[in-house]
């Protein structure tokens, strides 16, 4: 009886980590109403249903503790596929993908009008957007958690406006002491 309730509650623990380590998603349009009730800036995952290291993106970035944790607290959370058939408003415009192939939907498909908006040209690419909802940059390819919160914090902070050059940026990039744990 006494390793069925340590079993029990080794199971409870572990699955409230497991809870713990998963990022809030919403889409995009949930995103900017929570906006205009609490200012935050958007984090958005840009992928594909084939994409491999959109996947592995998935499985060992954002399943790390440290990254979810810090995007649950300081950005709204998007995924977006850049393939699918979503409507998307944004800044009153609608996207929409009207060469979408539901024969194709876990294969390559037709570009999303939205992630040709946001000039994303591979996957993954991991889009941020500003408090108010406004485009600030997107960071294309697979990143590792400290690779990752490089820019999270980066663009948290809004260091990112004190550079002007390159030279800035690999100064910050230098100096960056990453916290976060590699899964």
């Amino acid at each position: 009886m006494k390793k069925i309730t340590l079993g029990l509650i080794a199971v409870f623990a572990f699955s409230l980590t497991a809870i713990a380590q998963e990022i809030n998603w919403v889409t995009l349009e949930e995103a900017l109403e929570l906006q205009k009730k609490e200012p935050k800036k958007i984090f958005m995952d840009v992928y594909t249903n084939w994409c491999g290291p959109c996947k592995m993106l998935d499985k060992n970035t954002f399943g790390n503790a440290d990254v979810a944790a810090y995007v649950n607290e300081h950005y709204y959370a998007v995924k977006f596929n850049a393939e699918g058939n979503e409507e998307v408003t944004y800044k009153d415009q609608t996207f929409k993908n009207p060469n979408y192939d539901a024969t194709k939907a876990n294969r390559r498909n037709s570009s999303h009008e939205f992630s040709r908006y946001l000039k994303v040209q591979a996957y993954p690419t991991m889009v941020f957007f500003d408090e108010e909802g406004g485009f600030i940059s997107p960071i294309t390819g697979y990143l590792k958690p400290q690779q990752l919160e490089l820019y999270l914090k980066l663009f948290q902070s809004d260091k990112h406006k004190e550079m002007t050059s390159q030279e800035q940026f690999n100064e910050y990039f230098k100096s960056f002491t990453p916290t976060f744990k590699e899964s």
